[in-house]
């Protein structure tokens, strides 16, 4: 039974959340930037004083005990809840500084990233980024647990108790092998994808989805040929050796064709493409600090890429 007196410790909080994310206690006290001792004793301590046991230990894994899987929303609301504290009282709560957690969809991380981070360099040199690519479904779900402070989505993301601040827009062009007789072509009809073998990334990518949506709107239902592929760069080498097209954002264009080997097409307006913002939990009262990233990020794409800038207010 839990002593109504007990103070758990941030510590003990800390401890728990972070062997709730990673189940594995050398990792998550790496995280913490504690020894596994410190972690252990420090989640035992939590442990007793609630009466509860929140981790299971056994010679093959961790797991979270049903009990903790209840108790951890509200351990997560405590520490993000401290470090806001924290930060406001240092008068950090609307200052863009520390260190960030930032996430990237694969189609975006390696075209902008670069740029980004040396605009935040010049802009933010107090600010120190963590950086985490993956797709959109395990970057929202890092979000919702707060193992990322923000993400740099695809938009609408639409996801319950997130904010969304829109960045910039970009349209797909079509990639091509370099002899193809579109290559070059300006105001092609999103119909023709009906008669090409579009290759797709996979499961689970937004541009994916977004592709298929490009060819629904056109009326078609394309051919989608037998090849899929994991990265956009691994799409793009099956266009250069001749095994169909595929559609790339504006932004990965100049490194996309920087070989020689692939040629492009732009399509008729209204052009398709996408809208790229900054997602984060409204909770996290950090919204002044956010705005100012995404302004920053948007101002130092625009610069360098053909996008269109949105304005973050």
């Amino acid at each position: 039974m839990t002593d109504r007196t007990y103070q758990p410790s941030p510590a003990g909080i800390r401890a728990f959340v972070a062997l709730a994310r990673r189940l594995h206690f050398g990792t998550a006290a790496a995280d913490l930037g504690v020894s596994q001792p410190s972690l252990s004793q420090a989640l035992a301590a939590l442990e007793a004083g609630l009466g509860v046991t929140l981790i299971e230990r056994t010679t093959r894994r961790v797991f979270v005990t049903p009990e903790g899987q209840r108790l951890l929303p509200q351990a997560m609301a405590a520490i993000e809840a401290i470090d806001a504290f924290v930060a406001e009282a240092s008068g950090g709560g609307g200052a863009l500084s520390g260190t960030l957690r930032l996430g990237l969809i694969p189609t975006v991380a390696p075209y902008v990233l670069p740029t980004v981070l040396r605009g935040l360099a010049e802009r933010r040199p107090e600010l120190s980024l963590r950086v985490v690519e993956d797709q959109t479904a395990r970057l929202v779900e890092q979000l919702r647990e707060g193992s990322l402070d923000v993400a740099v989505l695809a938009l609408p993301a639409e996801v319950p108790g997130m904010v969304e601040i829109p960045m910039y827009s970009e349209d797909f062009v079509l990639a091509l092998p370099a002899d193809h007789q579109l290559a070059g072509r300006r105001r092609v009809d999103p119909a023709a994808l009906a008669d090409l073998p579009l290759l797709l990334l996979d499961e689970g990518h937004c541009l994916r989805d977004q592709a298929l949506e490009v060819c629904r709107l056109a009326g078609i239902r394309p051919d989608l040929g037998h090849t899929r592929a994991a990265s956009l760069a691994t799409a793009v080498h099956c266009v250069t050796g001749g095994l169909g097209v595929t559609l790339i954002p504006q932004t990965a264009v100049a490194s996309e064709t920087a070989s020689g080997g692939l040629a492009t097409a732009t399509f008729a307006n209204p052009r398709p493409g996408r809208r790229i913002g900054l997602v984060f939990r409204a909770s996290a009262r950090r919204e002044e600090a956010y705005r100012e990233l995404a302004a920053i990020i948007a101002e130092v794409v625009a610069a360098g890429c053909d996008v269109r800038r949105e304005a973050v207010s």
